[in-house]
């Protein structure tokens, strides 16, 4: 009987080298995916040829050490688009994006996933810490949280439905990120003491304010800053220099700390005030998928959470016309950001998500 085909999407990190060995391990054929994506060419040289990167050498040699082949996605054209165009845009309109989330949606699990089924993979495998079941009664495929509170990914998974999790793995999902290391060690991976990877994979220096200044010059126009009551109290130095929440940077003396409380991308104003006025108990998501395929009948209950490392908080969801959703908080957050994910739970298990409009 032949093996089952599983093709792991390799970063050259330990977590996705981890993934691939375990799953060797388990007498699977394994085969390895690895993206080209596009980065921020040097000041000095804007030729397109200078904005794309060759196959990580980290991917190859942990393929090369598992004896596996490594097959290249080009993934440039997509992720330049799908990802890095968004994330400007964004900025320039006043949001505060996590570009993970298109990532996943689009790339990751978009076209790394049909590329895996081209060539011959019954399905793709990768290095988050999350994990999936069948419902109760088989009907559909859940997405649960990793047991590993730290490194919990779901957050950036919600995104994922009927279409993609029954053919997706999550090796890890079981482990604690000190069990992979100590895994990766044992097993002699390359990648066993590689750093955590950057947050803005596409900005070599992680300077996401510079390379805004690059692209969106716009999003750095000066402006008035305001208090609540609308009166001008300074001026900012662009919008995209600040998000909701933020206290450092704001350069103003007052008799109490000032916060940014909102972006008035309108009036080109940064409103401030002191910390009690941050907050709110309700928000509203736009794009919102279910993991389920479709959003519930009536409102739920469920815990949320609106940033990747912000704390779960009890709310109830109702869904809205046009794959948008009110969630109604028991009590304020006081980092609720326009742009960022919310995602929602039912214990362990993910509900579904969006992203925040206000």
């Amino acid at each position: 009987m032949a093996q089952a085909k599983i093709a792991v999407a390799l970063s050259g990190g330990v977590d996705s080298a981890t993934a691939a060995s375990l799953l060797l391990g388990q007498g699977f054929d394994v085969i390895g995916l690895t993206l080209r994506l596009w980065r921020e060419p040097p000041e000095s040289d804007e030729s397109e040829a200078a904005a794309t990167t060759s196959p990580t050498e980290g991917a190859q040699q942990v393929a090369d050490a598992l004896g596996i082949p490594l097959h290249v996605v080009d993934a440039r054209e997509q992720f330049k688009q799908c990802v890095v165009d968004r994330f400007i845009a964004r900025y320039a309109a006043g949001y505060t994006p996590n570009p993970c989330l298109y990532c996943n949606r689009h790339v990751k699990f978009g076209l790394l996933l049909r590329k895996a089924f081209a060539l011959g993979a019954h399905r793709m495998a990768t290095g988050h810490y999350a994990r999936t079941r069948l419902s109760p009664g088989g009907r559909t495929c859940q997405l649960l949280k990793g047991v590993d509170a730290r490194k919990d990914q779901s957050y950036v998974l919600y995104m994922l439905g009927q279409d993609e999790l029954p053919h997706i793995l999550f090796p890890l999902g079981e482990l604690t990120k000190d069990e992979v290391r100590a895994l990766a060690r044992q097993r002699r991976i390359p990648a066993a003491r590689a750093p955590e990877s950057q947050d803005l994979c596409f900005v070599p220096d992680n300077d996401y304010r510079r390379f805004l200044r690059r692209y969106a010059p716009e999003a750095f126009e000066p402006g008035p800053i305001l208090d609540s009551s609308g009166r001008v109290i300074g001026q900012h130095k662009g919008l995209a220099a600040y998000t909701i929440g933020q206290r450092g940077g704001i350069g103003i003396a007052a008799p109490e700390a000032l916060y940014a409380l909102r972006i008035d991308v309108g009036r080109n104003a940064l409103i401030v005030g002191p910390k009690r006025e941050l907050g709110s108990t309700e928000l509203i998501a736009e794009d919102v998928r279910w993991v389920n395929g479709g959003p519930p009948d009536c409102p739920v209950s469920a815990t949320v959470k609106i940033r990747y490392r912000a704390r779960l908080a009890e709310a109830q969801v109702d869904p809205l016309p046009g794959a948008r959703a009110s969630v109604r908080l028991f009590e304020p957050l006081r980092d609720i950001t326009p742009g960022q994910g919310v995602v929602f739970y039912d214990g362990d298990v993910v509900l579904g998500g969006g992203l925040i409009t206000r």
